[in-house]
């Protein structure tokens, strides 16, 4: 725990200022791009049409076996090639463990949407909302634009920060592997298209279990930094227990009903993807639905101080951890 809580704070704060640089990026695949890859080609060569219902989904399980026993070989092995560098090998588990928090990313992107509508209009928030949402784009208006934006930062503040965060502190680097590959799996083939209802099947459950714990401290993180928008603990949490059970997903439900409750907003409702309309139910639908700019302004805000209660946390373990140790010797 001391080696785990030392390495969140230093990746958390890492992740805060460096993110994920393009230029770095541009000349190396990312790591869960490569995951994506490994993805792809199962669904590719094992995702056959012409199938029986049954036996995609026994390949669909097969191929996220594969991928998850991959993800503990190399992260065990990773760790072990890394401790035995000393010092060097754990600043450089803080650079990996760093690179697969989404944090700052996902804070750039959802900053991006309201620069865009702020500096360009429509259009070009409606640009910059596409690259972190599936829906289309066209349908959306100034305020289902900035919804959006919101949405989107409330679910991946979970399946991006917390979640990843709370598997490598308990599980070390093979677990935030696992992690990542079934959260990639999901976003992928966990979806309910007639290509992937059976084949991701495996991927959308074990991602759905994965995140019960992650989505439910992500609502409660957000209610317990509430008061720095001048939001009430006590409200944001109560929106989150109440409305959570109406989202489709088990776990998206409870930090997009927090940051709603925070916000005073209404989110969720009847959306588009491409030619399919999902009639979601509205979450805090006593909330505003005109969303503007200046809510994903306090969005941020309220996610940059779940960051910091992150850092805080990690702290917290490593000055436990060295006490615990001290009073052993």
């Amino acid at each position: 725990m001391l080696i785990h809580a030392l390495i969140l704070l230093l990746a958390t704060l890492l992740d805060r200022w460096v993110g994920d640089p393009p230029w770095l990026w541009r000349r190396l695949p990312h790591p869960v791009a490569l995951i994506g890859r490994g993805i792809a080609f199962m669904d590719d060569i094992w995702n056959n049409g012409r199938a029986s219902f049954r036996a995609r989904r026994l390949r669909g399980a097969l191929a996220l076996a594969l991928m998850l026993g991959l993800a503990l070989l190399v992260g065990f092995d990773l760790h072990l090639l890394l401790a035995a560098l000393g010092p060097v090998g754990l600043l450089a588990e803080v650079v990996v463990v760093a690179v697969l928090l989404a944090g700052k990313s996902l804070a750039d992107h959802v900053a991006a949407v309201a620069r865009a509508l702020r500096g360009q209009g429509l259009p070009e928030g409606r640009r910059a909302v596409s690259m972190i949402v599936g829906r289309d784009p066209e349908a959306l208006d100034e305020p289902a634009v900035c919804r959006a934006a919101i949405e989107s930062l409330a679910e991946n503040a979970s399946d991006g920060l917390v979640a990843p965060w709370l598997f490598f502190l308990v599980f070390g680097l093979p677990g935030l592997l696992v992690y990542k590959v079934v959260n990639t799996a999901d976003s992928m083939i966990g979806h309910m298209s007639e290509r992937h209802r059976a084949f991701g099947w495996a991927a959308a459950r074990l991602d759905d279990v994965l995140n019960f714990v992650p989505a439910r401290l992500t609502a409660l993180f957000f209610a317990l930094v509430a008061p720095k928008i001048g939001a009430s603990r006590r409200a944001t949490w109560a929106t989150a227990r109440r409305d959570a059970g109406l989202h489709r997903s088990p776990n998206a439900g409870w930090p997009e009903c927090a940051m709603a409750g925070a916000l005073g907003l209404s989110l969720g409702g009847p959306r588009r993807y491409g030619e399919v309309i999902v009639d979601a139910p509205e979450l805090n639908s006593g909330g505003r639905r005109e969303a503007g700019v200046e809510d994903i302004d306090r969005a941020l805000v309220l996610y940059r101080r779940l960051s910091d209660l992150l850092v805080a946390l990690a702290l917290v373990l490593l000055l436990l951890a060295l006490v615990v140790t001290l009073i052993s010797r």
